[in-house]
């Protein structure tokens, strides 16, 4: 039988981390759909830039994970929908990082900051942070 531990954690703690890491979404997907050039061209050159065309065409690839992390990263930012929210940025923040920051042995700060991340957004994927009065 699983024991269940529960922990205090700070409302306040759970919002500001939530609004903050929906930013970097909100901003990635503005990049993604307004440089729509630049960022297809980061696939191509990217050492595993393949994995970005295992779904078609990168500008296809392109304009819907920007359109994914638009609508998941605002749903965040507001606290609506949060687990499927960051269900949705984690299932677009895998391939981006496998097909962009692993291979760039040069710089490995942007892969590590995918998964710091990532553990951010597993927060609110594995817990239920609905609204409760104190």
């Amino acid at each position: 039988m699983l024991k269940s531990n529960k922990i205090e954690v700070s409302q306040l703690s759970i919002v500001l981390l939530r609004m903050m890491l929906s930013l970097i979404f909100i901003v990635a997907s503005l990049n993604h759909l307004f440089q729509l050039e630049k960022t297809v061209g980061r696939i191509e050159s990217a050492k595993f830039g393949m994995i970005g065309n295992l779904m078609g065409p990168p500008e296809v690839a392109v304009i819907t994970s920007g359109i994914i992390m638009l609508i998941a990263g605002l749903a965040l930012l507001i606290g609506f929908k949060t687990k499927l929210a960051a269900i949705a940025l984690i299932i677009v923040l895998i391939p981006i990082t496998l097909t962009i920051q692993i291979g760039q042995v040069s710089s490995l700060g942007p892969l590590f900051k995918n998964v710091a991340i990532l553990g951010g957004l597993l927060i609110f994927a594995l817990n239920n942070f609905s609204k409760q009065k104190s």
